[in-house]
């Protein structure tokens, strides 16, 4: 299974809101998903992007891809996705 980092588009007509999940690349744009890892409001004044960054860097660590417009939401957001891996890896000091 390959996974892909997505939107899925949810809201009324002409008011738009995403969800950014994790979904395998073969379901259909707003089908079944495995996890949502964030949403997208582009509605809102400033846009509303946010994501569950510790569960976003474990998706793309195991191999998920991002889309091109959630890659460049991450940018985007600010997030630091480094800091996320390297903090996993390294042993909780006593």
């Amino acid at each position: 299974m390959s996974a892909i980092i997505r939107l899925a588009r949810h809201g009324a007509k002409k008011r738009p809101y995403y969800r950014i999940v994790v979904a395998d690349k073969r379901n259909a744009r707003d089908g079944r998903k495995i996890e949502q890892v964030g949403v997208y409001d582009p509605r809102t004044e400033p846009e509303k992007i946010e994501f569950v960054a510790d569960r976003l860097a474990d998706w793309l660590g195991k191999g998920a891809k991002p889309s091109l417009t959630v890659s460049q939401l991450i940018k985007r957001s600010g997030i630091d996705l480094t800091q996320q891996a390297e903090g996993e890896t390294q042993p909780a000091e006593s």
